[in-house]
């Protein structure tokens, strides 16, 4: 019998069964959870898709899919000429409510590959053009090639350890000087990043007196310990201000792809080989996957 639930209600009830936040995701893997906010955010999205597809085409609900019509549902998306990141994301939302793996389909075509990179003038252009909150958090984003919600993360070394889960490269930071602070990454892990001095300095002089504030961006809550610009907030106004001064914009993330391609031209200056490189900076970004730092090298 058909659901009279709406298909938003559906991938809502759908999502929230396989909820297991809390739980760091590398002690977890494969369990067909959902371990993190923005993951089930986007799976309510790619969910709320299908269980609108299974209704118009009187195929049922999300709670008598099945693999067949899960497939029938990508072939169509295929068709609608989707990029392919977004078909393996709803391959991938589709597989963790089934508890079943999926076929891939492939993008009919290619998606136009592009630098988002910015130049050092062009980031002195937008900082410059910032509050002073905004403007120190872009500083320190391009020069350790943090995430937008890391900035809200930040602490000293001396507060908060690397995680011991993983195995780091001692050729992290190589021809760099500055201080170490440690940052909350993608799936709770904590790495650390190096901040240049003066930037150091003046990030030290916003510690925000008296402990942390609680912050909450994109859903996800934590707390703050520099009143500096971060999350959201600062994504948005770095945006503005290249689309002001430049006439364009990458997003905040494109300081992440500046920073990828100026470690690898230092390391490789240094002498190092384009492998070792390459595992070096996937290390400092977090990463710890070569395919996913080569994104950022175009």
């Amino acid at each position: 019998m058909p659901s009279f639930r709406s298909a938003k209600k559906q991938a809502s009830h759908a999502v929230s069964s396989k909820i297991a936040l809390g739980m760091p995701r590398h002690n977890c893997k494969g369990d067909g959870l959902i371990h993190a906010v923005r993951t089930a955010q986007a799976y309510l999205i790619d969910l709320t898709g299908y269980a609108r597809f299974l209704q118009i085409n009187r195929l049922g609900d999300l709670k008598s899919a099945t693999a067949e019509n899960a497939q029938m549902y990508l072939a169509e998306r295929q068709e609608a000429g989707l990029s392919q990141k977004t078909l393996d994301q709803d391959r991938q939302a589709i597989q963790c409510h089934l508890s079943k793996k999926l076929d891939r389909v492939q993008a009919l075509k290619k998606t136009v590959l592009s630098t988002r990179s910015y130049t050092r003038d062009q980031v002195r252009e937008i900082s410059s053009n910032q509050s002073n909150r905004n403007s120190l958090a872009t500083q320190i984003t391009h020069a350790a090639g943090l995430r937008a919600s890391e900035l809200n993360t930040l602490r000293p070394v001396s507060e908060r350890h690397a995680s011991t889960h993983r195995t780091w490269n001692g050729d992290r930071f190589t021809g760099r000087f500055g201080e170490l602070y440690t940052v909350a990454g993608k799936g709770g892990l904590i790495r650390e990043v190096l901040i240049p001095r003066d930037l150091a300095v003046h990030l030290e002089a916003t510690r925000i007196v008296g402990g942390p504030v609680p912050v909450t961006d994109r859903g996800v809550c934590g707390e703050k310990h520099y009143d500096i610009g971060g999350g959201k907030n600062w994504s948005t106004s770095f945006s503005r201000v290249s689309e002001n001064r430049l006439g364009w914009s990458n997003g905040g993330h494109g300081l992440r792809h500046s920073y990828a391609q100026e470690r690898m031209r230092e390391l490789q200056g240094g002498g190092f080989n384009y492998e070792k490189a390459l595992a070096t900076v996937a290390q400092e970004l977090g990463h710890f996957s070569a395919t996913t730092t080569e994104e950022y090298l175009r």
